[in-house]
C-alpha cells in the first residue's frame, strides 16, 4: 500500500483524450474507440492517472480511448462490467492492482484473482492522513490519542472499505488498536473534498487526491503511510507514520490499466509494445507523479505481476485479520501464515 522514499517536484500537466494516428507499426489495428472503465468516481487517484495515460494509448493506437467512470461497491461494479464484456479488446479497466487481485477475498467478485488480468502498471501511490485546516489535531499523535479514547466518534472519509483510504485506516486501526467511524464517498477526490469541507474529521485517501487541498491550506497533512517523509513543494514535509507506529507493515500500492484475459493475443502484444516504447518513458506520467506525490513506476507483464504481489498479499491477509474476508486468501493462492504466494488449490 505504501512507499518508502519520495522526491516530489512541482509541475503541471494538461491531457486530451482524443486519439490521432499512431506511429507504431502494430499487428492490432483497432477500428473503433476503446472503452476504459474507471470503477471509481471522477477526480480520484485511479481517475487522475488514467486520464494521463489514456492519451498516450490513444495516440499510439489511432483511436479514441474513452474514460468512463462507473463507481459503486468499492470498484466492483465497474470491474464486473469489464469481465462481462466481450473479450474483443475494446473494453479495459483501471484500478489499484490490489483491488482487482483481492475482490474475491472480500466477496465482492467471487472467483476472480490477479491472473484474470493482463497488467499494465503506471505509478505507485501512498495514503496520507489529513484533517481539515481548522481541526483540533495538530499532529498524528494527537489524532491517535483521540482515536484510542473516542473511537467511533472520529469520522473518517474514504472511498470505501477496499479503497486505498479504506484499507489505510483499517491498517492503522489494526496497528494502533483503535476504532473509527467510516463515511464512504464515490471516490477518493470527493472524500478528500468532504473532509476539507468539514463533513468528516479525517481522511486517509491517497496523496494524489489530497495534494491541491494540502497546498491550498484546506487540509492539514499529519502523516504519510511510509517509512520516509513525503516532500511536496510548497508545504512542510509530511512526517512518516513510523514516527508513531514503527511496526506498521508497509508495501507499495500500484495503479494501472488492466485488460481481461481472453482477448486476442495481438491485442496484448500491441499494448505490451506501447507500454515498452511509449509509457515506460512518458514525460506526462513523470510530470503527474512529480506534481501530485506519486512514484513513476511503469511495468507490464510478469514484471508488473511480481511488483504487485507484495501489496496483494498484504491486502488479502490484512482483510482476514480485520475480519472482513469472505473467502480465505488460500482460494487465490496466498498463504497468510508465511505471507507468500503458493498457488491456487
Amino acid at each position: 500500500m505504501y512507499l518508502a522514499s519520495w522526491r516530489i517536484l512541482a509541475a503541471s500537466t494538461v491531457v486530451l483524450l482524443s486519439g490521432t494516428a499512431g506511429s507504431l507499426g502494430q499487428e492490432w489495428k483497432p477500428d473503433r474507440p476503446i472503452n476504459l472503465i474507471v470503477p471509481w468516481g471522477a477526480g480520484g487517484s485511479t481517475d487522475q492517472v488514467t486520464r494521463v495515460t489514456a492519451p498516450i494509448l490513444a495516440e499510439a493506437l489511432g483511436v479514441d480511448v474513452v474514460v468512463v467512470n462507473q463507481p459503486g461497491a468499492s470498484g466492483a461494479i465497474g470491474t464486473q462490467e469489464v469481465l462481462n464484456a466481450a473479450k474483443d479488446g475494446y473494453t479495459w479497466t483501471a484500478n489499484a492492482i490490489a483491488n482487482n487481485a483481492t475482490y474475491s477475498v472480500t466477496g465482492l467478485l467471487e472467483g476472480t484473482d490477479i491472473d484474470d488480468w493482463h497488467i499494465y502498471l503506471s505509478v505507485a501511490n501512498v495514503p496520507v492522513v489529513s484533517v481539515p485546516a481548522d481541526s483540533e489535531f495538530q499532529d498524528f499523535g494527537q489524532l491517535l490519542e483521540a482515536l484510542k479514547t473516542r473511537g467511533n466518534e472520529v469520522t473518517v472519509a474514504t472511498a470505501g472499505i477496499t479503497s486505498s483510504g479504506g484499507t489505510a485506516i483499517a491498517a492503522l486501526a489494526d496497528t494502533g488498536d483503535f476504532n473509527y467511524n467510516m463515511i464512504t464517498y464515490d471516490g477518493g477526490g470527493p472524500a478528500a473534498i468532504a473532509t476539507a469541507s468539514g463533513e468528516a474529521m479525517v481522511t486517509t485517501q491517497l496523496a494524489v487526491e489530497q495534494t491541491e487541498l494540502i497546498r491550498g491550506g484546506r487540509l492539514r497533512a499529519l502523516a504519510v503511510l511510509s517509512a520516509e517523509p513525503l516532500v511536496l513543494e510548497g508545504v512542510d514535509p509530511i512526517p512518516p507514520i513510523t514516527q508513531w507506529l514503527p511496526d506498521m507493515e508497509l508495501a507499495p500500492d500500484y495503479f494501472g490499466i488492466f485488460i481481461p484475459r481472453g482477448v486476442p493475443d495481438e491485442v496484448v502484444a500491441t499494448v505490451d509494445k506501447i507500454w515498452a516504447e511509449q509509457v515506460l518513458d512518458a514525460q506526462s506520467l513523470k510530470t503527474y507523479a512529480e506534481t501530485f506525490g506519486a512514484v513513476f513506476a511503469p511495468s507490464y507483464g510478469e514484471e508488473a505481476r511480481e511488483r504487485a504481489m507484495p501489496v496483494v498479499i498484504l491486502e488479502a491477509c490484512s482483510s482476514v485479520e480485520r475480519g472482513e474476508a469472505v473467502n480465505d486468501p488460500s482460494t487465490i493462492g496466498i498463504d497468510c501464515e508465511t505471507r507468500t504466494e503458493v498457488g491456487t488449490p
